[in-house]
């Protein structure tokens, strides 16, 4: 498809990983931080003078691209019209990044945000503009745009958006039609707006006291926060049931804008012609619907390193009942904490196995101004790598000297040299990398980090520490993820086979899939089941938490090819993995796989996060037994 469309969209994804983060204490003010902790913006602009500018000539250029209607008559003006749109797309990638960023670290000031509109008002009614892009192209049969591309080097580069635009021939309709269904666009976004505003605006928390007697109000973050440090049990069940009673309260609400969200898609899917939701879903990145099903299906039949877990969890933390709300209090008391430059130091050697060159380009992004490392005031939480085309990554932490925080620091630098590598080795127009993949070099990361840091340490107490860090993200990324493609899988069928979705049906569906996934070893509670109503991306990225799962899959086994294959050719391994992070999105995420070595349609990369886990957890008891020695 035409990329210039849906540029300003992709622009928007952050490549993102929560975390809540609990200050010390007072918060720095940026002014007394180190510039070497801080952005350096100045890489993108130098002023707000050079970044109007800049606006100016977006404008300009998107006003060229919509007049070019009517002229896409040879290889000269295709050709011309790509250009175009990559000029425009290497423009916008600063225009929208220079004052999102600048928001991320002070949300509190309005100058940003009013030139972050400024930017998506001029890009609003893009879209409708050059609607006609698309069935302009189809226009010309596909042989003749084959035969243009094979005598034009310059139009290879576009070959594989362009050839893709005649795969999916029979989902673009007439240009009256496709400006017809991009007047639905904002409509669209109408049930993930409600919800939104549903679970931040209007949405009220109830006040729990403690056994401390504490008073807290149960938000997301105090929610996360008792559950993740207080060791009493009864005060973490309060916690749970009053931050969760908010959703419950609401739950035919809730039930009704999901609804609303799941006919939408199975009304977008029968306008382009597909014969389910998922379908559709997949079909823009080629995707086989296989890929989703052989994830669940093979998560659910073999869920028993996951019980294993928390049989043992259950055990080591004395308790006669085992809940959800007992799944982030740590099992033992580790206290280690890990300054900056320790983290930097430990992620930086970890990655040795991956080649000086990558060493190398991880220095540079550690070292150059791409790190806003401490929190201060107005700056947003959580951690995330952005990237910006023609200048570099920028990577937001808040660094607080966990365990959990160095990880973080190794799983965005896994998605910056991502970038980087693929903004070295791709032109604009195969650059942008696809969510499919995103999160294997994070991962993969991660899993190097561990191996270094645990091969370092004798220490039992540190091991169990590093261990339950490892298997908590296991669970969290890939089972629970799993569990809720599942959910999202079955709910989608039962709008397309015109049966209604209800808080009922709902509920019934999200319990069953837990005793599925956890067995009698958690207890569902009462308002467990209700998850559904309180997990923003099924509202607002639907078929979109499956990635999270597969792209595990495809770090487990890509890690095991490159790490843990005795009989393999590593260095072999290591390029072949290395040239999957160059390939940006030069072609189909399932193909640039499987040229890895990953096949997702098959059983064995989802069995060999299985294996992953049953080898954490085998670690996790070996290292316990030591303990009580």
């Amino acid at each position: 498809m035409f990329k210039g469309k849906n540029l300003l969209f992709l622009l928007s994804l952050i490549l993102l990983t929560s975390s809540l983060t609990f200050s010390k204490g007072k918060l720095k003010d940026r002014e007394e931080i180190d510039a070497k902790y801080k952005w350096n913006l100045n890489d993108i602009y130098n002023s707000w003078e050079e970044w109007e500018a800049d606006l100016a000539k977006m404008k300009g250029m998107m006003d060229e691209i919509a007049g070019l209607k009517g002229t896409l008559n040879s290889s000269e003006a295709v050709l011309d019209i790509m250009k175009k749109d990559d000029a425009l797309g290497q423009v916008l990638y600063k225009v929208y990044r220079y004052p999102g960023l600048a928001r991320e670290l002070d949300n509190r000031n309005p100058l940003y945000i009013q030139k972050l509109g400024l930017v998506q008002a001029a890009y609003a009614g893009f879209g409708t503009a050059t609607a006609w892009i698309n069935p302009e192209l189809l226009q010309i049969p596909e042989e003749t745009m084959q035969k243009w591309i094979d005598e034009n080097d310059e139009l290879k580069v576009y070959a594989f958006s362009i050839m893709d635009l005649y795969r999916q021939q029979k989902h673009v309709h007439t240009e009256d039609k496709e400006r017809l269904l991009s007047y639905f666009s904002t409509f669209n976004g109408s049930p993930d707006g409600i919800y939104e505003q549903l679970s931040t605006a209007d949405i009220q928390f109830p006040e729990v006291v403690l056994s401390t007697g504490d008073t807290i109000t149960a938000t997301a973050g105090n929610y996360s926060h008792t559950l993740a440090t207080n060791t009493n049990q009864d005060d973490r069940r309060k916690a749970f049931e009053a931050h969760y009673s908010a959703y419950v309260k609401n739950k035919s609400t809730y039930a009704a804008i999901y609804n609303s969200v799941c006919q939408r898609d199975w009304a977008n899917a029968q306008a382009r012609n597909y014969n389910s939701t998922l379908e559709a879903s997949l079909d823009g990145n080629n995707i086989p619907v296989e890929v989703y099903t052989n994830l669940i299906s093979t998560v659910k039949e073999n869920t028993a390193p996951l019980k294993k877990y928390i049989q043992l969890r259950k055990k080591l933390l004395g308790l006669e009942e085992y809940h959800s709300y007992d799944g982030s209090i740590p099992i033992i008391d580790f206290k280690k904490t890990y300054q900056y430059e320790t983290a930097q130091k430990n992620v930086y050697e970890s990655v040795a196995p991956l080649g000086d060159e990558y060493q190398a380009k991880m220095k540079i992004a550690l070292n150059d101004g791409w790190v806003d490392v401490f929190e201060t005031e107005g700056k947003s939480s959580g951690a995330f790598s952005a990237n910006v085309y023609g200048v570099h990554p920028y990577m937001l932490m808040n660094y607080n000297e966990t365990i959990d925080n160095m990880f973080t620091l190794g799983h965005e630098l896994g998605h910056t040299l991502h970038s980087m590598l693929a903004n070295e080795n791709q032109p604009f127009a195969t650059s942008n990398y696809t969510i499919f993949v995103a999160e294997v070099a994070s991962t993969f990361n991660e899993a190097l980090l561990l191996d270094y840091l645990y091969d370092r340490t004798d220490d039992p107490v540190e091991r169990i520490a590093l261990l339950q860090q490892s298997i908590s993200n296991l669970t969290g990324t890939f089972f629970f993820q799993s569990l809720l493609a599942d959910f999202e899988l079955s709910a989608h069928k039962m709008v397309e086979q015109g049966q209604p979705l209800t808080a009922e049906t709902l509920d019934k569906m999200m319990n069953d899939l837990y005793l599925t996934y956890f067995g009698e070893e958690e207890i569902v509670d009462e308002y467990l089941p209700t998850v559904w109503a309180r997990i923003s991306h099924l509202y607002g990225a639907p078929y979109y938490v499956f990635q999270y799962a597969t792209c595990f899959a495809s770090s487990a086994q890509l890690y095991n090819d490159v790490i843990k294959n005795p009989k393999g050719d590593k260095e072999e391994a290591v390029e072949s993995y290395l040239n999957l992070l160059k390939s940006g999105g030069n072609d189909y995420p399932m193909t640039q796989l499987k040229k890895a070595g990953v096949d997702l349609t098959q059983p064995e990369p989802v069995l060999a996060v299985v294996k992953q886990m049953n080898d954490l957890v085998n670690k996790l008891e070996v290292e316990i037994n030591k303990l009580d020695k």
